[in-house]
Parts: structure tokens; sequence; C-alpha cells
């Protein structure tokens, strides 16, 4: 059963070794790479927002007009 134990262990850490060599390979953005990029998602999400809402008021005013009648 110690033995067991230990493959285990044995496996666990070398997944953690494995884990930090592939984080070393990964391309971090920089700061301001990631300040633009959401910005631009805050701005499309805004648009998107506004749009919906837009469609919304449209379908809610045509729906009144046709149970209005």
């Amino acid at each position: 059963m110690a033995e067991a134990q230990k493959k285990s262990g044995n496996k666990i850490v070398k997944f953690f070794k494995e884990v930090k060599s592939e984080m070393k390979k990964v391309a971090w953005p920089s700061r301001k790479q990631v300040v633009n990029n959401t910005l631009i998602v805050m701005a499309v999400v805004l648009i998107i927002g506004v749009f919906i809402w837009v469609l919304d008021l449209l379908f809610q005013f045509g729906l009144f007009k046709f149970f209005a009648n």
C-alpha cells in the first residue's frame, strides 16, 4: 500500500512540475493590452445592450398597439 501512495505522490509532483514548465511558455499580455481589450469588451456589451433595449421598446410599443385595438 505504501508503494501505491508513493507512485500517486510522484504523479502529483510530476504534474505540478509540468504545469510550472508550461506556465513559463505562456505569452502573457501586457497591462496595456489587457486594459484595451477590457474597454473594447465593455463598449461592445454596452452597444449590444442598447440595441436590445431599443428592440424591446419597439416590440413593447407594437404589442400595446396590437392589443389596444
